[in-house]
């Protein structure tokens, strides 16, 4: 991509009224546009990292035998009346809208009844269990307020995953293989040391739930974490007879401030059992299929990761997610600067290593600030002081060190990076 290609343009403030981090940051750097509250844009910039977001998750999901599907928004009203959750007193996020022959519908908040709909005629013998089915699919929510940038969203993306499994001790496996490749996601996104297994109430189901809690100051939640044991408590559920359970000392508790970023659920037969969804053991007796459910918000990802990882000069992304490895400053019009910028251009594009490339007719400061407002793990520098001793400059967006490195051995250096 070329920066006289790209149609967005950088801002130098932030629309007055976000006032969160993410926000300000990821709209000065046009990577979302704020379309009501709640609501964003993903712009080519910004669509990117939500993209590679969500490739990191689905390659950890299918890692453990997931299997993806897309399901619809548009919701029929007669499966979740069968569980007791179209009713807006039981659960108060619906957006719903009538169709033209007046019958009402609504726009999908997560997907369990659905899904059994859909899997319920493959499923009639124990040969046929388990399963891990998922989705990265936009999400509904009537939230009563949505201040949190992308953090926040009244229509988002979620990866929602669910297992379907035969007997207590099969979902067991499966939630723990599940639960291990939520580390490994948070671990290549960048915020794995700072992301905690958060312990909360698991209702009638089970002692526990777990959430996914990355501490950050403009969380909207309060956990008590032992940075030793590396758990962490949900204030909901912060008393003596669990801290005895998890065997951890109220002492050794430091009160943060967190960023939920995933949940998981033991559901057991709480929507199978009403819709039906059964199947026959070994020895053709009739059971209720087990089931969990498993979410981690990509779009949620990209204002976490803004709000931990941004500085005062901008976003920064981690190597792996970024929308492009490498930012090309070209400084200098002349002749041999633009053919020898244009050929390293297409030499990291022939290399696989996706390049950015600043070939606007604008001040090298301008240049340098929107380098680093954007965020691209590595910047390289081409002029004619470079090209005297056929060399780039090599800048980190991390690190304040420059290196002077040789054109021929720039990718080389890149790709150790």
């Amino acid at each position: 991509m070329r920066s006289t290609e790209l149609f967005t343009k950088t801002k130098k403030q932030a629309p007055a009224d976000e006032v969160s981090k993410n926000a300000q940051l990821l709209i000065r750097a046009s990577y979302i546009h704020k379309e009501m509250a709640g609501v964003y844009t993903f712009l080519p910039m910004g669509l990117r990292v939500l993209e590679n977001i969500c490739q990191v998750i689905r390659e950890e999901m299918n890692a453990i035998g997931g299997q993806e599907l897309k399901m619809t928004t548009l919701q029929d009203p007669e499966i979740w009346q069968a569980t007791d959750r179209w009713d807006d007193e039981k659960v108060d996020v619906w957006f719903k809208t009538k169709l033209k022959n007046g019958s009402e519908i609504g726009l999908g908040p997560t997907h369990e009844e659905p899904l059994i709909r859909a899997v319920k005629p493959y499923i009639s013998s124990y040969k046929d269990l388990p399963f891990l089915a998922y989705q990265i699919q936009t999400k509904f929510r009537n939230e009563t307020r949505a201040k949190s940038g992308v953090m926040r969203g009244r229509e988002f993306l979620m990866k929602d995953l669910y297992s379907f499994a035969r007997t207590e001790e099969e979902h067991d496996e499966l939630y723990e293989k599940i639960k291990q490749a939520y580390f490994k996601v948070y671990k290549r996104l960048g915020v794995g040391e700072q992301t905690f297994l958060t312990f909360a109430s698991g209702g009638m189901f089970s002692q526990f739930s777990h959430e996914f809690q990355t501490v950050c100051e403009a969380g909207e939640d309060t956990i008590y974490l032992d940075r030793k044991k590396g758990i962490a408590i949900n204030e909901e559920v912060n008393d003596d007879k669990v801290l005895a359970e998890l065997g951890v000392k109220r002492e050794d508790l430091e009160e943060v401030r967190a960023a939920e970023v995933g949940n998981i659920f033991t559901l057991k037969d709480k929507f199978s059992k009403p819709l039906g969804l059964n199947y026959l053991d070994e020895n053709n007796q009739e059971m209720d299929v087990l089931m969990g459910c498993y979410g981690i918000g990509p779009s949620r990802l990209v204002g976490v990761i803004t709000e931990l990882l941004g500085d005062d000069k901008g976003l920064v992304w981690p190597y792996e997610i970024a929308p492009f490895k490498v930012y090309i400053v070209r400084i200098g019009d002349s002749e041999a600067v633009i053919k020898a910028t244009d050929k390293l251009y297409a030499e990291l594009n022939e290399a696989n290593i996706e390049a950015f490339y600043d070939d606007r007719d604008v001040r090298p400061g301008e240049k340098f600030a929107d380098a680093d407002l954007i965020g691209i793990p590595i910047r390289l520098v081409v002029s004619e002081k470079t090209l005297a001793g056929d060399e780039v400059e090599f800048k980190k967006r991390t690190d304040s060190n420059i290196e002077m490195v040789k054109l021929v051995d720039i990718i080389e250096r890149i790709k150790s990076n």
